[in-house]
């Protein structure tokens, strides 16, 4: 977001024209920000009165404006909205106003600018972009998962004038969902971090989904460039796209041994890597402040995308080191209970096979205290059709390789893997998250490592809450 003592992110003039809206009084506030929710609204910030699937924004702009909102961008005004301060009407659905200010921010940057999409780690990979480019330069990227048909628009609405670097995160459902939105970002770089079953309830195949997320170099610049996750079986599909949508410099990242940027080494600690990279032939060894083989893999795209943007690689390397788990993506946080300690590792975001075995991968990597267990928390992953139960069971291995002691499942999907698994792991199975709490928080012990997952919709959340309300942080972690 931008800074208030930059220059203003938006004139009155430039917000009028590019929506091609009208004000009924004259703004006086600078603007700064632009907001969809009156919770986070700060003074002389834009609110943007978008309808959602339960609530109109028309239905808080009064109070937005009463808050210090600098103007209200309505498609309707009441006398309440027009006494309460400026409204800039404009003739369509205000999402419409949001998108044509996005268009107008990215028309006007001269930063360099980066999308990402994959089955898996978009936001952390999003992250590592924040971190590692802003070694170099004043860098905007996407509120926490920001990636779709509003928050798109509105992390574009919010671009500075005077960024360096913007990253963008892109998400889908649906084919056909990525190709307006990258047609907002128009990326220098696309990023295409894995292919893998997510959402299979919304497509026939893994083809599909490869294909729904090729759609993302169909708004590369001319000139610009995709970085290609080399591993994936869809490689060759990913580039062909690429191809075809005009891109014609196409780079892998991973452990293929024909990628251009290539993981040579790798030392996993449970709280960190040490990665030794080749970044299209360059040397590279840097400390990345995230765990996991995932996240290793991923800072290779990172990397790739800085040099290819200008950035100064090393300085990005460098900065890597400082780079954090995103909130639900595998927070580490030690609570203290009686007798001692255990770890919480906080995946609860969201869930799809290739994510869960990745958290499974991430609890292998902790070590239990004495007399402690992991215990693997999981809830069901939905949107995956047909192909759920089985997709479900077949996590059974992934709880040997991780040496897991203890499964506690929730969901009716979870119940499949619940009976798939050797009997003396099996800790308790419940309908919902609701009903499984109680009973694992009364069955954990000091030593304990706790990896919480599942889809959003599986609600792991109020687990990790309800284990941090009861065992609170040491005050000095």
């Amino acid at each position: 977001m931008a800074d208030a003592a930059r220059t203003p992110l938006w004139t009155a003039d430039e917000i009028v024209a590019a929506t091609g809206g009208r004000l009924t009084s004259p703004i006086t506030r600078a603007m700064h920000d632009v907001s969809i929710d009156t919770r986070t609204l700060r003074d002389g910030d834009i609110f943007v009165a978008i309808k959602g699937e339960k609530l109109d924004g028309h239905d808080f702009a009064a109070a937005a404006l009463k808050s210090g909102a600098g103007v209200a961008v309505v498609s309707r005004t009441t006398p309440d909205m027009e006494a309460a301060g400026p409204c800039l009407v404009v003739a369509d659905d205000p999402l419409r106003g949001l998108e044509n200010m996005g268009r107008a921010a990215r028309a006007r940057s001269a930063a360099q600018v980066v999308a990402i999409t994959g089955s898996v780690g978009k936001t952390s990979t999003k992250e590592m972009l924040r971190v590692a480019l802003a070694a170099s330069g004043l860098t905007h990227a996407s509120a926490a998962s920001f990636n779709n048909h509003w928050g798109v628009p509105l992390t574009l609405a919010r671009f500075p004038r005077e960024a360096a670097f913007g990253v963008f995160e892109v998400g889908m459902n649906h084919p056909g969902e990525i190709t307006p939105l990258v047609g907002f970002v128009r990326p220098h770089v696309a990023i295409v971090t894995t292919i893998a079953a997510s959402h299979l309830g919304h497509f026939k195949s893994l083809d599909e989904i490869a294909d729904a997320k090729a759609e993302i170099f169909t708004g590369v610049v001319p000139g610009g460039a995709a970085v290609i996750n080399r591993d994936t079986p869809y490689f060759d599909r990913l580039a062909a796209a690429a191809r075809a949508a005009g891109v014609t410099r196409i780079h892998g990242f991973g452990r293929h041994a024909e990628s251009d940027i290539r993981l040579m080494q790798l030392v996993l600690h449970p709280t960190c890597c040490c990665v030794t990279a080749s970044i299209f032939g360059e040397q590279v060894i840097y400390k990345l402040g995230l765990p996991g083989e995932h996240m290793a893999i991923n800072s290779l795209a990172v990397l790739a995308a800085a040099k290819l943007m200008g950035a100064d690689l090393a300085r990005a390397a460098l900065a890597l080191s400082e780079a954090k788990p995103a909130k639900g993506r595998g927070v580490q946080q030690e609570l203290k209970m009686p007798g001692g300690e255990l770890l919480l590792i906080d995946e609860s975001y969201n869930a799809n096979p290739a994510s869960v075995r990745a958290a499974l991968a991430l609890l292998a990597q902790a070590k239990p205290a004495r007399n402690g267990r992991r215990i693997a928390v999981l809830g069901d992953m939905l949107e995956l059709g047909e192909s759920g139960p089985e997709l479900h069971a077949g996590l059974a291995e992934a709880l040997d390789s991780a040496q897991v002691d203890v499964l506690y499942a929730a969901g009716p999907l979870m119940a499949h893997l619940f009976q798939a698994t050797r009997v003396e792991r099996r800790g308790l199975h419940a309908a919902s998250s609701e009903q499984l709490k109680d009973a694992l928080l009364a069955g954990l012990r000091p030593g304990d490592v706790v990896m919480v997952k599942g889809s959003l919709g599986s609600r792991m959340g109020p687990i990790v809450e309800a284990m941090k309300a009861k065992w609170p942080a040491p005050k000095d972690t």
